[in-house]
């Protein structure tokens, strides 16, 4: 039967890829890439010559009912983002929906992404956490940092490196300069880094050395 595989793959380092991930890749009929130049690098370093579609926010509208009557046809379909796991904040999640509804079987396999990694990194309480992704940019920004600030579980962020500092801007504002911060970034690559400290002291040392890559924010909720 086909089957829709969510395959994740390497945030950086392409040891952290699975002997399962590559075996799906391989045995698939057809692998849905975000870019398929990024994940054309990937498949070409594990010899797998199994053929890409384009399917990124951009088209995934557009593709979905097309994809739906492949698989109703006996594709099996691999989909991978340009790192981790797919429809963590890219594309996957229209997809993985439209399966559901027609009743095609989803499997997704464990691996890499990056919000764990930099949680367990922090230090910070892990034990209950909430997963926001990128914060709004302008509209609705405002009014979600101050429902935030009352929030009691760790909070987790993607940032953007030319948005970092505004953010932890923010969150000195809104959380107070004495909220403790974790900001990982690069991770599992060469120049991996975490820095941890209050929200004021994060921001002073990214304010001296602008941050460069991926980059996730790992907040300490209200006390």
């Amino acid at each position: 039967m086909s089957k829709l595989y969510i395959v994740p793959t390497p945030i950086g380092n392409l040891k952290d890829i699975t002997f399962r991930a590559i075996e799906v890749l391989k045995e698939a009929h057809l692998i849905l890439a975000e870019d398929t130049r990024t994940s054309g690098k990937l498949l070409k370093h594990f010899e797998i010559a199994t053929p890409m579609q384009s399917h990124h926010m951009h088209n995934e509208h557009k593709t979905i009912d097309n994809l739906i009557q492949k698989l109703k046809a006996g594709t099996t379909i691999a989909l991978v983002s340009d790192a981790g796991t797919p429809a963590i904040s890219d594309p996957g999640f229209l997809l993985t929906r439209a399966c559901i509804e027609n009743n095609i079987d989803v499997e997704c396999l464990p691996g890499a992404t990056a919000f764990v990694p930099a949680l367990v990194n922090s230090g910070l309480p892990n034990d209950k956490f909430v997963f926001e992704g990128f914060l709004p940019v302008k509209k609705g920004r405002q009014t979600r940092l101050l429902l935030l600030a009352e929030e009691t579980r760790t909070m987790i962020f993607y940032e953007s490196p030319h948005k970092l500092i505004k953010t932890l801007g923010h969150f000195c504002e809104y959380f107070g300069a004495d909220r403790q911060v974790s900001v990982s970034r690069e991770l599992t690559k060469l120049f991996e880094e975490t820095v941890r400290g209050t929200a004021k002291e994060v921001l002073e040392y990214y304010t001296n050395k602008p941050p460069k890559g991926e980059i996730v924010v790992i907040v300490g909720g209200k006390k």
